[in-house]
């Protein structure tokens, strides 16, 4: 066996591995062959050694039980990579990195220096090396984060990476990006020095790797981390929706009051929408930069002078807009540079109108998204288009608006309110949506047919001019609630009084079971059971008692969420039990709160059931079959193995074979019946004569 070891590397490494002290001398013999091919192969690197090869893999296998012998092998190897990356054979390159990536999985070499020649080798023209250590980069980092992040080499690499980033080679930072991306993506390296390394890449020359940064913005953040208090909090909304179809039950069934309960539902739906939505975008990267006003500038800039395709250029739009309603800029020649895209057959047009929604907030003046509004009107809301391209340019405007509500003029609302007639349906459902936007936001622009019925939320509303801030010293819905401090835990705070005593209590008038104690504390209305608090009182009064209220305890879950139902009732115009309501406002849609950004969905919503072809109709109609047992006329058989009926047999004979019996069986027509009689009692009357 001894004589066979120098030729077989796989047996002596698993002997090595068992019991290092024996074959010593065999591992020492190979160590020196391992260095007489290494001379050999730095004469001429370009060529292909097969002996090194294994020999490099033999002593990364067996490098911990001689760590001694082989402290400088690791060193080797970089230097060989570092010197003659470009110029090794690609197999003989591979085998390196292998031989590294196992040494550092022993532990036998610092994650810092490796993982900075992985990126060096970026710049090799060999795809599947580039794909092996990006994997192993990612997983490396990975691992030494798991157990609590290593802050010294994540900064370390970070460094580098910025580095990389700005190399001449575009393959090596593009890769180096994308390392960065798929780090952030599994939550690694999700601070915010991340996010402004990519950043920088926005503005690379390199259109590949500045694709790549913007869709790091605008794609979907693909970590789902649902928080446990949200999923608490959506408890208490199906409880108030449960109350509210109990006290249905009660009482007589009158379409009058089932229209409220819907109602009275829709507003807590609508109300809990925004929690139940998930994030779709990368919005916490967005937060994180640094300076969001100078990059929105230097994108701007680019953007202007850019001659990219128009695809890239609508990736840049949409990271633009988004930076200036998140974090509410000012770019003012963003708007007019818009306006030039907001035509009904320009590309991508539902988009664009995205955009321009999305760059829309309060703080912008309305004199700047004024002429926006105007172009959508002009171009799209017109007799002359569609339609679908009117209900599109009203649901844009509605948009805008509800961003932006000081930027709708009079005439404008006024011409758009008069499609609530149209004879189209999406048209007549655009327009109404906007009616009712504006019903919540700024009733006094509309006609006074148009506002409805005025309810408690609408007498309480003030609309707010540029810059003004609507500042509260309470919390609205408030008054639901007492203003006095809970007896029982008043009782607490004091304790006892210094003159009672213990007091001895008999059993011989009680069995031992438990008394109902009468208490104070059960006086107490229930505002979300007895009726709405504070309906009675006029608008100071409210606010009075809703500071009282504030200042005088610390407010419990219980407390908010009948102050939730207060503020619910207010919008749908419930008040107390036994008196006529006189107030009633139908439930809108914009009512409900906003996400951070508009979606598409709000925008492309058009009330028109699509035309099918044939090719959508039989997709449509295959696709109901699946899961769907097979229609039978008759009874199908238990067994599916039994032998067939006759009348199932006789379906497969041949037609020769049961022709003179179907000729018997067969029935014979109304009008033979008649012949056949008429022959028989010609034959009878004949007989009779005889």
């Amino acid at each position: 066996m001894a004589n066979k070891l120098p030729n077989n590397l796989p047996q002596l490494q698993n002997l090595i591995k068992r019991d290092p002290e024996s074959y010593k001398d065999e591992f020492l013999q190979q160590y020196r062959h391992y260095e007489s091919n290494l001379q050999i192969f730095q004469l001429n690197p370009n060529v292909y050694i097969k002996v090194l090869d294994q020999l490099v893999m033999f002593l990364a296998q067996v490098a911990h039980c001689y760590s001694d012998v082989l402290s400088n092998f690791p060193q080797q190897i970089k230097d060989l990579l570092n010197s003659h990356a470009t110029v090794i054979d690609a197999s003989l390159r591979m085998t390196f990195c292998r031989a590294l990536i196992l040494l550092r999985n022993k532990g036998l070499i610092s994650p810092s220096n490796i993982l900075e020649l992985f990126f060096n080798l970026f710049r090799c023209q060999d795809k599947l090396l580039r794909k092996t250590l990006s994997t192993y980069i990612v997983t490396d980092i990975k691992n030494i984060n798991a157990k609590h992040k290593n802050a010294k080499l994540n900064s370390t690499l970070q460094t580098f990476m910025y580095t990389m980033l700005r190399d001449n080679n575009a393959m090596a930072a593009k890769m180096s990006l994308d390392a960065m991306i798929e780090l952030y993506r599994r939550n690694i390296w999700n601070d915010a020095k991340t996010v402004n390394v990519v950043t920088t890449a926005c503005f690379s020359k390199v259109t590949k790797i500045m694709v790549a940064a913007l869709k790091f913005f605008l794609g979907n953040d693909k970590s789902n981390d649902d928080d446990s208090d949200s999923e608490s909090e959506d408890d208490a909304p199906k409880k108030t929706a449960k109350e509210i179809m109990l006290s249905h039950r009660v009482g007589k069934k009158t379409q009058k009051r089932k229209k409220k309960m819907d109602r009275a539902l829709q507003v807590i739906k609508k109300h809990n929408k925004k929690k139940k939505k998930t994030v779709n975008y990368n919005f916490s990267a967005l937060h994180l930069i640094h300076d969001p006003q100078g990059c929105v500038e230097k994108l701007f800039k680019q953007l202007e002078s850019s001659n990219e395709r128009f695809e890239v250029k609508l990736m840049m739009i949409d990271l633009i807009s988004r930076l200036i309603g998140v974090h509410q800029l000012f770019l003012f020649n963003f708007y007019p540079f818009i306006q030039r895209f907001l035509k009904p057959h320009q590309r991508e047009v539902t988009r664009v109108l995205l955009y321009a929604a999305q760059s829309c907030h309060e703080m912008v003046p309305p004199d700047f998204i004024e002429p926006v509004l105007m172009t959508i009107a002009n171009n799209f809301i017109t007799e002359r288009n569609s339609s679908e391209a009117i209900a599109v340019g009203i649901n844009a405007v509605r948009e805008i608006c509800a961003r932006c509500p000081l930027a709708m003029t009079d005439d404008l609302i006024q011409d758009l309110t008069q499609y609530k007639t149209h004879k189209s349906k999406s048209v007549m459902m655009s327009s109404r949506s906007l009616i009712q936007l504006f019903r919540s936001l700024n009733p006094s622009l509309l006609h006074k047919k148009d506002r409805g019925k005025p309810t408690e939320a609408t007498k309480e509303l003030t609309p707010l001019e540029y810059g003004q801030l609507d500042s509260k010293d309470y919390i609205p819905g408030a008054e639901s609630l007492e203003v006095t401090v809970d007896e029982c835990s008043q009782s607490q705070q004091e304790g006892p009084e210094p003159d009672n005593e213990w007091e001895e209590c008999s059993d011989s008038d009680g069995d031992g079971d438990w008394v109902d104690v009468h208490h104070s504390c059960d006086d107490q209305q229930d505002p979300m059971v007895a009726g709405e608090g504070g309906v009675d009182l006029n608008p100071e009064e409210k606010r009075e008692k809703a500071s009282q209220v504030v200042q005088s305890r610390i407010l419990s879950q219980d407390d908010f969420q009948k102050i939730k139902v207060r503020q619910i009732a207010k919008e749908i115009g419930i008040e107390k039990s036994g008196k006529k309501r006189k107030n009633e406002s139908t439930l809108n849609e914009s009512s409900t709160e906003r996400g951070e950004l508009p979606s598409l969905t709000d925008i492309e919503r058009v009330h028109k059931r699509p035309k099918h072809d044939k090719e959508s109709r039989l997709a449509t109609v295959l696709a109901g079959r699946e899961g769907r047992e097979k229609y039978t006329g008759f009874k199908t058989r238990q067994n599916e193995n039994a032998s067939t009926t006759n009348k199932e047999k006789k379906k497969n004979k041949a037609f020769m074979m049961v022709k003179h019996k179907i000729k018997q069986k067969t029935k014979r027509s109304f009008r033979d019946k008649q012949i056949a009689l008429k022959h028989a009692l010609l034959r009878k009357q004949k007989k009779l004569k005889r």
